[in-house]
Order: C-alpha cells, then sequence, then structure tokens
C-alpha cells in the first residue's frame, strides 16, 4: 500500500521514519524517529524494559539528549511514547491462549482501523496499527486480554524498528509491513465498546488522562524508600485502575519504576494483580486499605 496525499504531512513523516528506521541501526532511527516529531526512549538490548532511571517520563526528542544515549548505549531498542501529538496503536496479539487477529475483521467491518499510518510486525507475529494520535482529545491506553487486543495511547509505548527482543524463535525484530491509503484518528472507545460492551461508569475515572498523570505516578514511585516501596506501589496500582489504564500498562509503566525503587519482579507481579483485583470505579465496592494483604 502506498501513502496518500489525505495522511498530512505530520503522517508522511511519520511514515517515513518508520521506513528510515527499518534501514538503519538504532542511534540513526531513534533520530529520525525525533525529527518526525515523536518523542523516544532508549530500551534494553533485547527487551521492553527502559533504560533510563524515570522510563517513559525521560522520552525525549532532543537530538543530542538521543544521540547521548545511544553513545552510552550502542545497541539499544528504540521506543516512542504514544499519544500526546504523534501516534497511537493498536497492538494486535498471536499467543497460544488466543490471536488478536481473529477480531480484526469485526472491527473493519465497523467502520474502525481502515485509515491506518502504518502496519508494523512484531516478534512474536502480532501486528502493531499506527494511526495518528489527535492531541485535542487524548485516548488512555487500555487491553482487553480476552481478544488479545490491546490499545496504546497518552501514557504508553511500543518499540519500532530496528528493535529486536527475544522470543521462543529466537531473537526477532520489528519489520514495517504495509503503510495506509489514509490516515486518520483511531477511535478507541468505539473499539473497546464493540468488543467489550460493558457498561462503564461516568464517574471522574471516565475524564480525559492528562499527558503526564499516569508518568507522575511511575516516576514518584520510583523514589520511594524502603519499607514504604510496596504500599506505594499498591497505592500508585489502584489509582491506575481508577484511571482506566490496564493491567498491561500498570506493569510497564509501574513494573519498570517498582524494579528502580528496588522491589523484587514476583512481588511487583503479584502487587499490581492485587491492586487490579481489589480496586474497583463502583462506589459501593471499598477498597482495603494499603497495609493489609500486601507481600513484604
Amino acid at each position: 500500500m502506498e501513502l496518500a496525499e489525505r495522511t498530512g504531512p505530520n503522517g508522511r513523516r511519520v511514515v517515513d521514519a518508520l521506513r528510515q528506521a527499518s534501514r538503519c541501526g538504532p542511534a540513526e532511527a531513534a533520530l529520525a524517529l525525533a525529527a518526525a516529531g515523536l518523542q523516544v526512549l532508549p530500551i534494553v538490548h533485547g527487551s521492553k524494559r527502559p533504560l533510563t532511571p524515570n522510563g517513559l517520563v525521560d522520552a525525549s526528542s532532543v537530538p543530542d539528549q538521543l544521540a547521548g544515549w545511544w553513545r552510552r548505549w550502542p545497541e539499544a531498542n528504540v521506543a516512542i511514547a504514544t499519544g500526546g501529538s504523534g501516534v497511537d496503536v493498536l497492538d494486535v496479539d498471536r499467543r497460544q491462549s488466543g490471536n488478536g487477529f481473529d477480531v480484526l475483521p469485526r472491527l473493519l467491518r465497523a467502520g474502525h482501523g481502515r485509515t491506518l499510518l502504518a502496519a508494523v510486525a512484531t516478534p512474536n507475529d502480532g501486528l502493531h496499527l499506527y494511526y495518528p494520535a489527535a492531541p485535542d482529545r487524548p485516548q488512555r491506553p487500555w487491553a482487553l486480554t480476552r481478544y488479545h487486543v490491546d490499545f496504546r495511547g497518552t501514557g504508553g509505548y511500543v518499540l519500532v524498528p530496528p528493535s529486536a527482543v527475544e522470543t521462543t524463535s529466537g531473537v526477532r525484530p520489528y519489520r514495517v509491513v504495509a503503510t495506509g491509503r489514509a490516515a486518520a484518528p483511531l477511535d478507541a472507545s468505539g473499539v473497546r465498546h464493540l468488543l467489550d460492551p460493558r457498561p462503564r461508569p461516568t464517574t471522574t475515572v471516565d475524564r480525559p488522562l492528562g499527558p503526564s498523570s499516569a508518568r507522575g505516578i511511575a516516576t514518584w514511585l520510583s523514589t520511594r524508600s524502603e519499607g514504604t516501596r510496596n504500599n506505594a506501589l499498591f497505592w500508585a496500582a489502584c489509582r491506575y485502575v481508577e484511571m482506566g489504564l490496564g493491567h498491561d500498562v500498570a506493569e510497564e509503566l509501574l513494573g519498570n519504576a517498582a524494579a528502580q525503587a528496588g522491589l523484587p519482579s514476583r512481588e511487583v507481579t503479584a502487587t499490581i494483580r492485587s491492586a487490579y483485583r481489589h480496586t474497583s470505579p463502583t462506589p459501593t465496592r471499598r477498597q482495603p486499605p494499603l497495609d493489609r494483604g500486601i507481600g513484604r
């Protein structure tokens, strides 16, 4: 597919940058993506974990900052922050437990997702579908694990070419496999409602997420000291539930921040799971005290 003029100048820049990133090394890719207006972040080689102290909060488009990171970590993977004035991404997974591609025809028939910027194949045979983000209408990330479809909007990030990660089939890269004929923002709430039409509360949970809210909580968590870290992680995960953020978003942002604070990964996973199990936006359900039911 070829990119048409209706994509607009910024969309063409993003697509051109993704194409260039597929043909060059990580440092050059980072600079190309930043020049297209995207916020870039270095990621541990072969993984999806940020290298910088504050994770996603540190994402930058400043050439000198990016050049410095890739001088320090020349083999680092490359990620971009989603949402804001950049791109939103629909993440379609293919796993042993299920296949997100099964719901794509249903979305397309309903008119969702046709006008994409680009499609990037992921290392586990999934797909990242890129759409221009509407800066005046930030959309929260969410995950529908039942359907193996995630949405990455404001407060999220995705790895991009030429990044590669370890899979059961070895180390495999991200690859641009198509570009769209036109591009328009994805109605992420419409996609979610189509797949999971349960009524949602009309409380403060449904207010648009500010661009720094999730990141600010993660940064605060990363500075907690021993003796306070677990309660802080539980509190932060509860706030993510109230924001409507999916469990996978908490695992990425809060998991990285908690690791920086010194919490073991098994404890991080258990605490986040506990928060998502016990916290509900429904007012009639009580939230457990922060000092109970949390592993030490």
